[in-house]
């Protein structure tokens, strides 16, 4: 991976597994404290707590300035372009492109970050020319770990990645899919 990574597209909608992946819009704002404002994301994901309108404001002006760097997007899990249910994540990292994933928790069970996370890899593959996407893990996550496995990732045989986030220790396992 080029350290000059190129930005990203200004606009992103990728469709499949019967999603529409959506770039947020400020119309989304009200509705980004029902899916983030949460304890299970606020303990298993770096997404801040509590999490309220201008926490949602924070993050789509640091998702917009994280695109024109070229160093990830953050796009609504939508059924069909309308209201977000969650949230994926790409970042280009020193250890690959990452994937990442938050689905509010009235819409959890309908295989949202599955589908979500396949579509994309899809375009990390076709688009970024990637040749393995990666999660990071705690396996203590038990529903994340669903993901990884049912979305066809694998578990890599490299150290974990610990460090403290919000006060906790954590360690994150690495799962990979390889370019098909």
């Amino acid at each position: 991976m080029s350290s000059a990574a190129s930005s990203f597209p200004e606009r992103i909608e990728l469709s499949g597994e019967g999603l529409v992946l959506r770039d947020w819009t400020e119309g989304d704002l009200a509705a980004m404290p029902e899916l983030f404002d949460h304890p299970d994301v606020a303990y298993w994901t770096p997404i801040v707590s509590p999490f309220d309108e201008a926490a949602g404001r924070a993050r789509l002006d640091r998702d917009r300035q994280l695109r024109a760097e070229g160093t990830a997007i953050l796009l609504a899990i939508t059924v069909d372009g309308g209201a977000p249910l969650g949230e994926v994540m790409l970042r280009r990292a020193p250890e690959g492109t990452e994937l990442g994933y938050a689905v509010g928790p009235a819409h959890r069970g309908q295989g949202l970050a599955v589908r979500a996370v396949r579509v994309m890899a899809a375009y990390a593959f076709d688009e970024l020319e990637a040749e393995q996407v990666i999660l990071e893990l705690e396996a203590g996550n038990s529903a994340s770990v669903a993901v990884a496995v049912k979305a066809g990732f694998t578990l890599l045989d490299v150290p974990l990645i610990r460090g403290e986030e919000k006060g906790r220790p954590f360690a994150l396992q690495t799962w990979g899919l390889d370019r098909p």
